[in-house]
């Protein structure tokens, strides 16, 4: 059998390491041993090479990277051991056929090699997300030619089919292939975790342990964005991609362990692949539930969500920039400052707003801002057809903003806030998701203005809005 023939979720704390750990090891006693046995069944299944998939290489917001040179090395060293050194062979042949076929699906995978890594100021060494489980396979007596993936900012769809593209990609070139995603759970499970203490970390932790024990994909493409946030993770995205990559695939395994001694939530899981299943494959139903979800939000977004949908849409088919509908809600045609925000699989895709009023009318700030939101906003390339059936909209209409003495007048979920000093002035709208104290929201608005955040004698304002989906 040829194709994806072993895949697993390994975490990558460099206390894992003994010669790092040291007595430290002790706390992960149960992951380390995890780790031999991952390394063992994936031995056992004879792979022809390995696919990596890290958290901590060149991430973009677009792409998926690979590390494009052919002798790929890293080491310990910023963890103290320099002499602790890796070196393997890029698998060439089935590396460029992967991008080929991603491209194909409308994937953007994007090759670092020395002169875009030198362009873009990122580090062609193999990081630790890729190392730490490296170094048990090594331990292993594994040695075979390596593809070390990046995960992208992409949608969880997208993620997931660019793991079936590996898995047919290897299957059609005849290639058996293990693959390895790299990652730690919540970052937030204990008050002196590295991120913070947030008790629906655990609950994060708890459910995806659950779900890959079961491998119950459906529902981890389900779990509330809100969590997930608040865990504070990094393997979800890589572990999406390797569920992709066994997709419609019959395999054994499960969970081997889970801890989270210092904060962080360490899980271990394998998959052995036994053959293919006989049922349809599963990204068919993700995408077909994900344009079921989309159609549910179209046919009941507000008219002023429409209105700003409606804008962007035009401009990007035919450059044209709509006039306000004639039978307009009388409320439209009063002044106000306006939002438009726009996301794409739940992550921010845009978002430009007036404080307060620069056209003749509600109407006419929404259409302004949502051209601004989907084509000049500076964080995000621009809005392209391809992806507007994906896009969704929500529009925050301001109240007036009053003046506030302090910090203890402000309520996070209830108002926006304002600050100025100067000429210097930063917003941010209330009901933020991670966004639960004054301190927090004054903090980020600061930011935005580019005013440190020990700055004292700055103008506070709120304001509450109406928030249209």
């Amino acid at each position: 059998m040829t194709g994806t023939v072993f895949a697993g979720l390994a975490p990558h704390p460099p206390i894992l390491v003994p010669e790092i750990g040291l007595n430290n090891l002790e706390e992960v006693e149960k992951t380390k041993e995890s780790m031999q046995q991952f390394a063992r069944q994936l031995k056992e299944s004879d792979p022809d090479l390995i696919i990596t998939i890290s958290p901590h290489g060149p991430v973009f917001s677009d792409a998926i990277s690979i590390l494009s040179q052919q002798e790929l090395v890293g080491d310990f060293a910023q963890f103290g051991h320099r002499d602790l050194k890796f070196s393997y062979q890029l698998e060439e042949e089935l590396t460029q056929e992967i991008i080929r076929a991603s491209n194909r699906a409308d994937i953007t995978v994007a090759r670092i090699d020395q002169a875009t890594a030198r362009k873009i100021d990122v580090d062609l060494k193999l990081d630790h997300g890729v190392l730490v489980p490296l170094y048990y396979l090594k331990e292993a007596g594994i040695d075979l030619p390596l593809i070390p993936i990046t995960m992208g900012m992409l949608s969880y769809e997208e993620l997931y089919k660019f793991g079936k593209v590996i898995q047919l990609v290897a299957q059609r070139a005849g290639y058996k292939v293990a693959v390895v995603a790299s990652g730690d759970l919540s970052h937030r499970l204990t008050t002196d975790a590295p991120a913070g203490f947030n008790p629906r970390g655990r609950e994060f932790d708890e459910a995806i342990v659950e779900y890959l024990d079961d491998l119950e994909v459906e529902e981890v493409f389900n779990l509330d964005p809100s969590l997930i946030e608040k865990a504070g993770e990094c393997g979800l995205r890589p572990l999406i991609i390797m569920l992709g990559a066994i997709d419609g695939l019959d395999v054994e395994g499960g969970v081997l362990s889970y801890q989270g001694p210092f904060g962080v939530g360490y899980a271990v899981a394998s998959y052995r692949v036994e053959g293919k299943t006989e049922g349809s494959s599963l990204l068919e139903q993700i995408i077909a539930n994900k344009k079921v979800k989309l159609e549910k939000i179209r046919e009941n977004e507000s008219e002023v969500v429409r209105l700003a949908r409606k804008t962007v849409e035009e401009y990007a088919k035919n450059k044209e920039v709509i006039d306000p509908p004639s039978d307009l809600d009388p409320r439209l045609t009063e002044q106000a400052g306006v939002f438009v925000s726009i996301k794409k699989d739940e992550q921010l895709r845009g978002c430009i707003g007036t404080t307060e009023p620069t056209q003749a009318n509600i109407a006419e700030e929404v259409i302004n801002n949502a051209l601004s939101a989907a084509f000049k906003d500076p964080r995000f390339e621009s809005v392209n057809l391809n992806e507007l059936e994906e896009l969704t909209y929500s529009v925050d209409i301001l109240g007036e903003p009053e003046k506030i003495e302090n910090i203890e007048q402000l309520d996070p979920k209830k108002y926006g806030v304002i600050v100025k000093q100067g000429e210097r002035t930063g917003l941010l709208l209330p009901d933020l998701e991670g966004v639960n104290t004054a301190t927090k929201q004054v903090e980020i608005a600061k930011r935005k203005a580019g005013i440190s955040s020990n700055e004292d004698g700055i103008e506070l304002m709120r304001f509450t809005v109406t928030r249209h989906t």
